[in-house]
């Protein structure tokens, strides 16, 4: 029976491109570097905050084993593997290269808004197919479809190798009522910056975190200081982050993380359309909040 390793703090992993749009590699490893060097407990690849989508199969392979060759294990490496299509993403999972990767993250189905039947067949179909360990992905805001508590702990106790979920629905409720309910080998993880500070209060095991990707040291720390149970220092370093958690997101994710990494000297401010740079308002308001954080 399968255990969750995927604890403390997990860094959405962005994709740095250079000027010219491609993949800029040598700005990816030095960020990995940086975070592993900072608190990292774990790494997330090639999911929405990489900008996948937008990837073509060689940049996601190259990526992959660039990210797999520089962890050399220090870390578990979770890797996205999802979609609306059952049967494509049985078939990913069959035949692509898992090689170094110690987990599958996978996202509700986007657009084609099933029922809490079909998440259930879907993910249970997933869970079947998959060589790893499953952490399933609840994001209603980009999915359109809330997977709802009672069908997570369904499948918790009914698929061996799903062992977590990155709760992303912005509901504590509904996280209290997965954390009340859920097997004891099954865990939470906040896939919600903001959230994370009450959510590891309630129970939760960890974060997918975008503010990772540029501010692990002062992030992990607050985690790792929940862990601990001392909550009034935690929640300062909290309080800290709540301007420059919603400047994150307020014109998308990732531009407002690349934005806040470019201010800090580690990559080219570059995304892939349809996402655009964030806004210069948001920026300048950014790299005010930095210098505060930075005293």
């Amino acid at each position: 029976m399968a255990n969750n390793i995927f604890r403390g703090l997990g860094i959405a992993l962005v994709t740095p491109f250079c000027a010219d749009g491609s993949v800029d590699y040598t700005s990816l490893k030095r960020l990995v570097e940086y975070q592993l060097q900072n608190g990292a407990d774990f790494m997330c690849i090639l999911a929405t905050t990489g900008e996948t989508p937008c990837l073509n199969a060689e940049e996601k392979q190259n990526i992959k084993n660039l990210v797999v060759d520089l962890v050399n294990g220090r870390v578990p490496i979770l890797m996205g593997c999802g979609g609306n299509n059952t049967a494509a993403v049985v078939e990913e999972l069959k035949s692509a290269d898992w090689s170094g990767i110690d987990g599958v993250l996978s996202v509700c189905p986007y657009y084609n808004k099933p029922s809490q039947e079909g998440l259930y067949q879907h993910f249970k179909a997933i869970a079947q197919a998959s060589p790893l360990p499953v952490v399933l992905y609840n994001v209603p805001g980009r999915t359109g479809i809330n997977m709802k508590a009672e069908t997570t702990v369904r499948l918790a106790n009914d698929c061996e190798n799903i062992v977590a979920i990155k709760e992303a629905s912005g509901s504590l409720e509904q996280v209290d009522e997965i954390i009340k309910n859920k097997p004891d080998r099954f865990d939470v993880i906040s896939g919600d910056d903001a959230l994370t500070f009450p959510m590891i209060a309630s129970g939760a095991a960890g974060v997918i975190s975008v503010i990772g990707n540029a501010l692990p040291k002062e992030f992990s720390r607050m985690i790792r200081l929940e862990f601990k149970g001392e909550f009034e220092p935690a929640r300062k370093i909290h309080h800290r982050f709540t301007e420059l958690y919603s400047l994150l997101f307020v014109d998308g994710n990732p531009a407002g993380v690349k934005a806040l990494l470019h201010e800090m000297g580690f990559i080219e401010n570059e995304l892939r359309l349809p996402l655009v740079p964030t806004r210069i308002t948001t920026m300048q308001k950014m790299a005010a909040i930095l210098k505060e954080l930075r005293i």
